[in-house]
């Protein structure tokens, strides 16, 4: 067995040898045939030199760097793009994926499962907002996904078998949702729950507020078509309102009695309609602007450097 392990990196220099100091220990206890993957974004710290270094000691550590930043979702398909393993675990570098998960994660694999993930009970050491925009977004995702099932506190945690690598890299999207990928993919999926620990060290460099929020939007649009749904269904709603309140005026003027006239009405009916079309234009906006990434077919990711994979 080769065990892949795919690792992307920005601006991480506090945490790669406390990762690497617990991870290879347990990987070794499973397989000697293994090596650690560090997807790097050009960063401005020492994050490189200290992978450089760890690789000085211990060949199976290697890494791609990129030309510019891509962002976490292509860092970690480049990352299972370069596993050369029979299986490939994908992780965060700050401990906050517990690598004490990777043997209960290979067992299942052994078990006959192509694909395990970690499915979070708690997020410690994440703030409030970021949790919101989480929970929400995750429960939105899990909901409205389209003849897939993508789970509910599942991140990019996850044990993939080759096959299931294979078929995920013949998936041509440009925005890289690996959670949506991987359960489109289908084959035999099971989670392993687990109490999410608070960062070894330093800030989270992705997936901050606004990067968690870009990451849920691109699970909605790029998995389902209901925000289409709901803003033709909002249109229909607004019709029927503005012909309900057309209808209340024509009753009340029949019958003699007194309404609202003039601006005030008219300005709440005009931002309402608005408010509504803008809505829907920015709905359709995602969905337009996405078949043009597709259409365009630029590379996810550039790599400017690879060191270790001559073995």
């Amino acid at each position: 067995m080769k065990l892949s392990i795919a690792v992307p990196v920005y601006n991480e220099e506090q945490n790669i040898v406390p990762y690497l100091t617990k991870t290879i220990p347990i990987v070794e206890t499973l397989t000697p045939d293994y090596e650690i993957i560090f997807a790097l974004d050009p960063s401005s710290d020492h994050t490189r030199d200290i992978i450089l270094q760890a690789r000085a000691t211990n060949a199976r550590i290697k890494l791609i760097q990129f030309s510019r930043r891509f962002g976490q979702p292509m860092s970690t398909l480049a990352g299972i793009q370069y596993a050369s393993g029979d299986a490939v675990i994908v992780m965060d570098v700050d401990l906050q994926d517990p690598p004490e998960l990777i043997p209960a994660m290979v067992a299942k694999w052994h078990e006959g499962f192509d694909v395990v993930f970690a499915q979070r009970l708690n997020r410690a050491g994440e703030t409030l907002p970021k949790r919101i925009i989480t929970y929400v977004g995750s429960g939105v995702i899990h909901r409205i996904a389209e003849g897939i099932e993508i789970p509910r506190n599942g991140g990019d945690f996850r044990l993939m078998s080759r096959r299931v690598v294979t078929e995920v890299l013949r998936l041509k999207e440009s925005h890289g949702f690996l959670r949506g990928m991987v359960a489109l993919v289908g084959f035999r999926q099971i989670s392993i729950p687990f109490t999410r620990p608070a960062r070894q060290a330093g800030k989270g460099n992705y997936n901050r507020y606004w990067g968690s929020l870009s990451i849920g939007i691109n699970g909605i649009i790029c998995f389902s078509r209901s925000p289409l749904w709901l803003s033709t269904i909002l249109g229909f709603c607004i019709v029927g309102l503005s012909f309900l309140i057309a209808l209340t005026y024509g009753m009340m003027k029949l019958l003699g009695g007194s309404f609202p006239l003039g601006n005030p009405t008219l300005v709440i009916l005009v931002l309402l309609l608005a408010g509504v079309q803008l809505i829907c234009t920015g709905i359709l906006g995602e969905y337009i602007g996405r078949m043009y990434d597709e259409i365009k077919q630029r590379p996810r990711f550039i790599v400017d450097e690879k060191i270790g994979f001559d073995i």
